[in-house]
């Protein structure tokens, strides 16, 4: 599983293209790519990032779709919640 960590400061338009770059990597080999993030501007970078992403993958053939779920990371004090996109095409 291919695995993008987002947080809040992450540039949208860069990890777009990580995304659209991840996911041509993956096709046809039945490797997953996913995105992770933690804090609501994190979440928000990485919707926005695959909202983007599909964009950039369309004129491929490539529909790309995101399905959320909650994931446990272990922190410095203990296991914090954040969000994992399973992407999907």
């Amino acid at each position: 599983m291919d695995l993008l960590k987002v947080s809040s400061s992450t540039e949208t338009g860069r990890l777009a293209r990580a995304v659209a770059q991840a996911v041509r990597k993956a096709n046809g080999s039945g490797e997953e790519v996913a995105l992770q993030a933690i804090g609501a501007g994190a979440v928000y970078r990485a919707a926005k990032a695959i909202a983007a992403a599909r964009g950039l993958l369309a004129p491929e053939g490539i529909d790309l779709a995101a399905v959320p779920a909650f994931c446990e990371v272990e922190g410095r004090d203990g296991p914090i919640t954040g969000v994992r996109f399973v992407l999907s095409w």
